[in-house]
């Protein structure tokens, strides 16, 4: 047997194309500094040509491609996220221009009162969280997180990590957030399911992580407010990056993994975040359009397991329910009721939408070259090897799930690439479990929890949470590295214990 031979059919064989595969995605981009999703096809194409596949199965031919490796696999996600990740992306850079944030952590900052007033910090993170990217709620939250530290005289750490934690809770578990979303159609589990689970795991977390770890923390590092930051009125006109350049958040997907969106900075957060309106919407109003698709995505999973199939109102519901309706009825109210209702013109919102839009298309490359790379896993038969070494050494999927993208997130430090590798990894033996819908929704959780464990410096989000809140390195890795690994691993925790039971 020649050595070629021995790569394409031996299990041993087919483990070490793998990890050699892993070993140089990693090389590309954390050396090269090659984008994630250039990287990826370049390792996919790699690894399958290595482990026999032909040219006409990988690529196709001139005259049809359309059956080929490539774009099937960037196909099959695509199609399930991108209206998602658009519609969601375009509600909550409305809402942001509303002025909703503001009305909602004034309500509530009044409710909780000047004691309470991190944990009104926290929900605010939690609400605003949902509809809005981690980076885009930190440039909009960030003013009033100085207001609220200057008025209560007490460390900024104490107001900001149990803001951030909301914002990392609902940007890690909950759609319609590109992880969770990418995980979700790349493992064949229903959004409804997707919810109630990083619900069910994710408000734990949050509730350790950002509420006690948070007074824990804050209360023995002190940082103030920065005298060039009047309660908030300004932020630091960008933000270094791991090696000195603007920090690349991973943030065009929102998540506050490192590098697979573009840059961001205050300097144009400016715009988004200036636009005031007098009277902003209120609470109420804010919670009910960013509960809409929530309930509605949750009843259609509801009606498909409790109403007769074919029945009018299960119909209704299942197709209200779909993500991407339900997010286009709540985009249309927001429309409406946050910006012609209250003089904003159709130019204008269309305008606030296109802006809105630009860093998605690199979230979309990613995860269709990540779709690509675990396809080509799937077919060269190296999935497979894989999942039957899991299964000889006994060690469940859902704590596979949890390692593989824990180890991959750790290395490179975007939580996108770490989801879409782990994903491509363990689907053959998801597909193969015969795993309920609540289960395939807890591995979900579980590759998300992993995604974001111990941000440090080769993750953006790291340096926009230094920057912003006038931390040192060291700081930073005492607080924020901190809390995203016990938002991680108490998240993970809540899964396995739930997959007990369901």
């Amino acid at each position: 047997m020649t050595f070629l031979d021995w790569l394409q059919n031996d299990t041993a064989g087919l483990l070490t194309l793998a990890a050699v595969s892993v070993a140089l995605l990693l090389l590309l981009i954390m050396r090269l500094r090659l984008e994630p999703f250039i990287a990826l096809i370049v390792t996919g194409v790699l690894v399958a040509l290595v482990a026999g596949v032909s040219v006409t199965e990988l690529v196709g031919t001139p005259i049809k491609a359309s059956d080929s490796l490539f774009e099937t696999g960037f196909a099959g996600i695509l199609g399930h996220i991108a209206p998602i990740i658009g519609l969601g992306t375009v509600l909550g850079a409305i809402m942001e221009r509303s002025g909703g944030a503001d009305a909602l952590t004034g309500r509530l900052l009044q409710l909780f009162g000047p004691k309470g007033a991190p944990l009104a910090m926290g929900v605010t993170g939690l609400v605003l969280g949902i509809p809005v990217f981690f980076d885009i709620g930190i440039f909009v939250l960030a003013p009033l997180v100085y207001v609220a530290a200057r008025r209560g005289g007490r460390s900024l750490v104490l107001y900001a990590m149990p803001m951030l934690a909301g914002l990392s809770m609902t940007h890690a578990f909950l759609p319609p957030h590109p992880g969770p979303v990418t995980a979700g159609g790349l493992l064949g589990v229903g959004m409804g399911w997707v919810i109630a689970m990083g619900l069910l795991c994710g408000i734990p977390a949050w509730l350790v992580s950002g509420v006690w770890w948070g007074s824990f923390i804050g209360k023995r590092i002190q940082v103030g407010v920065p005298a060039d930051l009047p309660g908030g009125a300004a932020a630091p006109a960008a933000v270094p990056g791991p090696s000195g350049s603007a920090g690349e958040a991973d943030a065009g997907d929102g998540d506050p993994g490192g590098g697979t969106g573009g840059v961001r900075t205050a300097e144009a957060a400016g715009p988004q975040t200036a636009v005031a309106v007098a009277a902003p919407p209120s609470v109420a109003l804010i919670s009910s359009i960013i509960a809409v698709p929530l309930v509605l995505i949750l009843a259609a999973t509801v009606a498909g397991v409790a109403l007769t199939e074919g029945t009018v109102l299960r119909d209704v519901l299942v197709l209200l329910g779909t993500p991407a309706i339900a997010l286009t009825l709540s985009v249309l109210l927001a429309l409406y009721l946050l910006g012609i209702r209250r003089g904003t013109s159709m130019a204008e919102l269309g305008r606030i939408s296109g802006e809105s839009l630009r860093p998605v298309g690199m979230i979309l490359l990613v995860v269709g070259a990540g779709a690509f790379f675990g396809k080509v896993l799937q077919t060269t038969g190296v999935g497979d090897a894989l999942a039957g070494s899991m299964t000889a050494i006994g060690l469940p999927v859902i704590a596979s799930a949890y390692l593989i993208s824990a180890a991959l997130r750790i290395a490179q430090g975007s939580a996108t690439v770490a989801i879409v590798t782990t994903a491509g990894i363990i689907g053959p033996t998801v597909a193969a479990g015969g795993y309920t819908q609540p289960q395939l929704a807890l591995i979900v959780v579980a590759v998300s929890a992993g995604s974001i464990i111990a941000s440090h410096v080769n993750d953006g989000g790291f340096w926009i949470v230094a920057k912003y809140f006038n931390m040192t390195v060291k700081q930073t890795l005492m607080t924020w590295t901190v809390l995203e690994t016990i938002l991680s691993v108490v998240g993970f925790a809540a899964a396995a214990l739930v997959w007990a039971f369901v």
